[in-house]
């Protein structure tokens, strides 16, 4: 049986300062135009060493929204109604749909860094977020597999950036209409 490798110290000085740095050119600039030199230069670091641990920007802004994303996840497997269990399908993607623009409302840059355009339909909080829909889904639609990724559209964040920035749409706004979609599809 192997034994699970530490980190170095300097590797987790390197791992913040880089994930630090990204956070702050992501906040301060449209991250898609964010390049690994520009992170690499932000956080005092080597290419060689920001390319050791992160092959790309997206894998940088993925490593950053993790813990974001890994707390909703478990708010859904066992937090309390109507977010997770006991509550009825409708209501579930409705509160679902406000903690993902909640999500959105606070991380925008971090997620148009790591989900952009097909990326998105990568990572691995997607297929969390998939499964989960699919599962309120489930009975309630005569193709939930057709229909889940329909319902997961509204979250992509270039359209959530679109209703904020072109559309001038509030969270409050979009939460209200994404709440009214789920009601009627699934209540």
């Amino acid at each position: 049986m192997t034994q699970p490798t530490t980190e170095r110290a300097d590797a987790a000085r390197n791992r913040a300062k880089v994930l630090a740095a990204a956070a702050g050119l992501f906040r301060a600039r449209d991250p898609r135009t964010v390049t690994m030199d520009d992170v690499a230069r932000a956080a005092g670091v080597g290419r060689a060493t920001l390319y050791r641990r992160y092959p790309d920007v997206g894998s940088i802004a993925e490593a950053l929204l993790d813990e974001y994303e890994r707390a909703l996840q478990e708010r859904l497997m066992s937090g309390a109604p109507p977010l997770g269990p006991g509550a009825p399908a409708a209501e579930r993607l409705a509160a679902f749909y406000a903690a993902m623009v909640e999500l959105l409302e606070a991380h925008l840059p971090l997620v148009l860094g790591a989900d952009a355009g097909a990326a998105r339909l990568s990572v691995g909080s997607y297929g969390f977020w998939r499964a989960h829909v699919r599962s309120l889904v489930a009975g309630k639609a005569d193709d939930p597999d057709a229909l889940v990724d329909l319902l997961l559209a509204p979250l992509a964040a270039e359209v959530y950036q679109y209703q904020r920035e072109r559309a001038g749409l509030s969270p409050e706004r979009i939460t209200a209409a994404l709440g009214q979609l789920a009601r009627r599809t699934l209540g």
